[in-house]
């Protein structure tokens, strides 16, 4: 016979989720796994730089902080994680295949590395440097550029040019356009007998449709024509440039205005011993540096000293401006 239990005790069988639960609280106090957004932007940036084509980069001005390329930004969520990769690539190289390559390469480490997936990861080229020498990433560079002609080709720059010449007439000819709709809207409006003034355009028009030849219309014919042809030659002559390239003109992407080459001259020459006062002029073939002594030194000292110190800073112009210096008087 089975025994009964005692009057006054209970017994409690335990249950397969009262297991479970305490395992969960066992767990718990052994601690958790947290990955840090640092962490994972380590890993991101180590894995880009594995990719070939992809370089480091130092920073901008003054080496400022966070300006180091490759940089990852981080965005941790409870179950997934999103980063925002900005590399440097080695150029020429084709682009899109590599940034394919960079977000196959740096997803998989970090989902393998930190157990989280992926959510989004954007791949941003932030600069292009030219290769230097056959390294193993320049060679990959090469095959890939061989194996996908078509993917990324070198676009050239374009220079800065000038507002269009016939941005003018443009702006006069919408104008009386507008002006002309409007009065095309009166006169419906008069046709309609909804106003009663008097009716411009039909008036004008039948004006002019009976006019018979006049001596004043030969010079207003001569007129029209002239203003024709020069309407025409507006519209189709080129913008003017308006900045000089720096470097290469084919690669060059710093571009200065005439009035920064002048000031970067005036500037050099203003470090030189014995010189009172320096304006500089540039136009489109000379750089024209005008100084005026303190008479401490010979105007043909001070002249070759003004030429060898201004020359370097031409130099770094695509298309070098003949450099000339002239020698004011002495002002006493």
């Amino acid at each position: 016979m089975a025994e009964e239990p005692a009057a006054g005790l209970a017994t409690t069988v335990p249950t397969v989720s009262d297991e479970q639960s305490a395992l969960d609280r066992e767990r718990g106090a052994r601690g958790e796994l947290i990955v840090k957004e640092r962490a994972v932007s380590r890993i991101a940036v180590a894995a880009a730089l594995g990719v070939p084509g992809v370089v480091r980069q130092s920073g901008g001005l003054f080496k400022l902080p966070g300006r180091d390329l490759p940089r990852a930004e981080v965005s941790m969520g409870p179950e997934s994680v999103a980063v925002a990769l900005y590399i440097a690539v080695a150029w020429p190289c084709p682009i899109a295949a590599l940034s394919r390559e960079v977000h196959h390469e740096v997803g998989e480490r970090i989902e393998t590395l930190t157990g989280l997936p992926m959510d989004t990861l954007h791949v941003v080229i932030a600069a292009a440097v030219p290769g230097d020498g056959d390294t193993p990433a320049d060679v990959d560079a090469r095959q890939l550029v061989a194996e996908a002609p078509d993917v990324c080709r070198p676009v050239p720059p374009r220079a800065p040019l000038a507002r269009p010449a016939a941005a003018l007439v443009t702006v006069i000819v919408a104008a009386g356009l507008l002006v002309l709709a409007g009065l095309t809207g009166r006169e419906f409006l008069i046709a309609k007998e909804v106003i009663a003034p008097a009716a411009w355009l039909r008036n004008s028009v039948s004006w002019v449709a009976g006019l018979h030849w006049q001596s004043w219309m030969l010079p207003a014919a001569a007129f029209a024509a002239l203003a024709g042809l020069t309407l025409i030659y507006i519209a189709v002559t080129p913008r003017t440039r308006t900045h000089l390239p720096v470097g290469e003109r084919k690669a060059s992407v710093v571009w200065v205005r005439p009035t920064d080459v002048a000031r970067m001259c005036s500037a050099r020459a203003g470090n030189v011993a014995g010189i009172r006062y320096v304006q500089t002029t540039v136009d489109r073939k000379r750089a024209t540096v005008h100084v005026t002594p303190t008479g401490e030194v010979q105007p043909r000292d001070l002249e070759a000293t003004v030429r060898d110190t201004v020359a370097p800073g031409l130099a770094m112009l695509a298309s070098p401006r003949e450099l000339r210096v002239r020698i004011g008087r002495v002002k006493s």
